[in-house]
């Protein structure tokens, strides 16, 4: 049985609003959790057991998913009381493991959209006889990331969190959020305190001259950490961009729910998607933004690059652009918000 552990323990401080009651991984991306779209990857690529490492809002997991009934795997709950970072939550996670020692583990991250060949990353662990393989990405920025440079085998020799120099930026690959472990090096990491698998676990690792290899992906990956982020990720799925096996054939420029109502004047486009129940009304435009469920947009109201959610409402003659505005939140007709607003629950801008 191939098992996964998916770390969704984060809180999301740079999506707020849109997380001060909803975890992250559990936002909707182009209609389904980011999490459903991940435990449909992993399935797709074989594995039949998945472990969630949770944290913040543990209980909304559990009373969504269940224990995987509905979605072809075995789905299990590892809870953290306390912060445990990185190597932590999946030392913490692992006591749910039933894999023999020198079986893999996949390990992803719940805040990163991705195409990556699963099954092929497990594939070069198996060749490379790895302790870890981990999933690289190119970036033109690196800077933000962790760099991961490799030699000519694929084979790393170094780990650089975050450089700030020229002089530090030795390579454009980034770690990318997915390893394979072996299982026995997961049980090699402390279990009575917080671990950063980054700047302890890996290092330790290339110190005792075990193989630990990169693997870089081509395929689609973003990381879904800020607001911008997380709206180009819903249209990049709805466009077809970035792969989901959720979204087979519902592809193309808008994503809009049976049940919303849309009027035949409206203009959706650029990869949106509009929720359950959502009202959009005449003469409107909305490009390339995620409206939740139960949302109102009046009459020639522009909305772009922006996440509406559940419930909230936008008055006529409205100007949206790269704004988030949260649950139940109400704009007055004519408001021309400010690029990079952000509006909170309940919160009337009149």
């Amino acid at each position: 049985m191939l098992e996964a552990i998916l770390l969704v323990g984060g809180q999301g401080t740079r999506l707020r609003p849109l997380t001060i009651s909803t975890p992250k991984p559990m936002l909707p991306v182009a209609g389904f959790a980011c999490t459903e779209h991940q435990i449909a990857l992993a399935r797709a690529a074989g594995v039949e057991r998945i472990i969630l490492g949770t944290s913040y809002r543990a209980e909304v997991f559990e009373e969504h998913f269940g224990h995987g009934e509905n979605y072809g795997v075995e789905l299990v709950y590892a809870v953290e009381d306390e912060p445990l970072g990185t190597g932590g939550a999946i030392r913490n996670a692992a006591a749910h493991l039933t894999c023999g020692p020198n079986d893999p583990v996949i390990i992803f991250n719940g805040d990163v959209l991705t195409g990556l060949d699963i099954s092929g990353l497990v594939q070069k662990w198996r060749e490379a006889n790895a302790d870890v393989a981990l999933y690289l990405t190119r970036v033109e920025d690196p800077r933000p990331y962790g760099l991961v440079p490799t030699d000519a085998d694929g084979r790393v020799h170094e780990f650089r969190e975050k450089p700030t120099t020229p002089e530090e930026i030795v390579t454009d690959q980034i770690n990318a959020g997915c390893y394979i472990f072996k299982r026995s090096i997961i049980d090699s990491i402390p279990s009575d305190r917080p671990v950063s698998v980054e700047r302890e676990t890996f290092p330790e690792l290339l110190a005792a001259d075990r193989i630990v290899i990169g693997v870089v992906d081509e395929g689609y990956w973003l990381d879904l950490g800020t607001p911008l982020a997380f709206a180009k990720g819903s249209a990049d799925l709805v466009r077809g961009i970035a792969p989901s096996p959720l979204l087979v054939g519902r592809t193309g420029e808008a994503l809009i729910e049976t049940s919303a109502k849309v009027d035949p004047s409206a203009l959706i486009t650029g990869g949106t998607y509009v929720g359950h129940g959502a009202v959009i009304g005449a003469g409107a435009v909305v490009t390339g933004s995620v409206i939740f469920a139960n949302v109102e947009v009046g009459s020639d109201s522009h909305v772009s690059n922006s996440i509406v959610s559940t419930a909230a409402q936008i008055g006529s003659r409205c100007q949206i652009v790269d704004t988030v505005i949260a649950e139940r939140a109400v704009i007055a007709s004519d408001k021309a918000l400010e690029p990079g607003s952000l509006v909170f629950p309940d919160e009337k801008v009149n």
